[in-house]
């Protein structure tokens, strides 16, 4: 497993509104959204691409399009903060959803939904999760993606821990991860230290 930290001024000023406790929700969704297409440019940099010529007012010019667009799995809820930002580069990808929630007791992920092809034959995947904490969630993600036949996997997160990501490293998963952040470690409830809180609730509050 590979894991690349996008090391940006621009990345590190939106997670620092992002970690800010009086960030109001609206605020909150922006920077999620802005910040994850700065990840989304560099998670995507290995996407396979084709010349292409169209017609300028003044000519013609050799440009580039991309050949094949990966499937887009925003781990619910909180991925679907991140979705936007996708769809904004990419309109035409195709999008699956997964459903995991997070048991308060054991910290261990529980499925609720599952709506990706039940045949992937070998396309790329990005997988959308803001927070990669204990990283069962995206290991149980990424391990329905395998199943069905998916090729490379792509998980964009904002904020990672250590565990998670030591996790993913044994899970034997042909993954990578790209994130704006190594936090310290996990506390007592598995949440990352110091992270941002739960990015679920703040983005879309807790009813």
């Amino acid at each position: 497993m590979k894991t690349s930290v996008v090391d940006h001024p621009l990345a590190a000023q939106l997670l620092t509104r992002l970690r800010d406790k009086h960030t109001d929700r609206a605020v909150f969704r922006q920077a999620v959204e802005e910040l994850s297409v700065m990840l989304l440019f560099e998670a995507t940099r290995g996407l396979v691409s084709e010349a292409v010529t169209v017609e300028t007012p003044l000519g013609p010019a050799v440009g580039s399009r991309i050949v094949d667009t990966p499937l887009v799995v925003p781990i619910l809820r909180a991925g679907l903060g991140m979705l936007g930002a996708v769809l904004r580069v990419m309109p035409g990808t195709e999008t699956g959803f997964i459903g995991v929630a997070r048991n308060e007791s054991s910290f261990q992920p529980e499925p609720y939904m599952n709506a990706v092809p039940d045949q992937l034959h070998g396309r790329q995947v990005l997988v959308l999760d803001p927070m990669l904490a204990t990283g069962g969630s995206l290991e149980h993600a990424c391990r329905i993606l395998a199943a069905r036949g998916a090729g490379h996997l792509t998980a964009v997160v904002v904020l990672a821990a250590p565990e998670g990501l030591d996790r993913l490293a044994h899970s034997g998963l042909d993954l990578e991860v790209w994130t704006a952040a190594i936090d310290e470690r996990l506390n007592e409830q598995a949440y990352i230290v110091p992270g941002l809180g739960d990015a679920g609730d703040r983005l879309f509050g807790t009813a």
